[in-house]
């Protein structure tokens, strides 16, 4: 799924530490990295985050929950 506009990378990995599954971030070279792991997040906030804001993402989640709980989040982020 595409997630756009996040301005808020602490409660959005709030949000993916309450996954109960993989929940993968997709490069723009097609590489999946975990969004739950510590060196991921470290990554992604000084590359993805340098302005604190994500303008545009692929995520992928594997648990149905997982989905719905993204899809909550990005509906109740504003």
């Amino acid at each position: 799924m595409k997630i756009m506009n996040v301005d808020d990378p602490e409660k959005f990995f709030e949000v993916i530490n309450q996954c109960k599954g993989t929940v993968e971030l997709v490069t723009t070279e097609g590489d999946r990295l975990n969004l739950k792991s510590q060196l991921t997040k470290y990554v992604a906030l000084t590359k993805l985050f340098a302005d604190n804001e994500i303008p545009e993402m692929e995520i992928v989640a594997h648990e149905p929950d997982d989905v719905n709980r993204l899809i909550n989040y990005m509906m109740n982020v504003k």
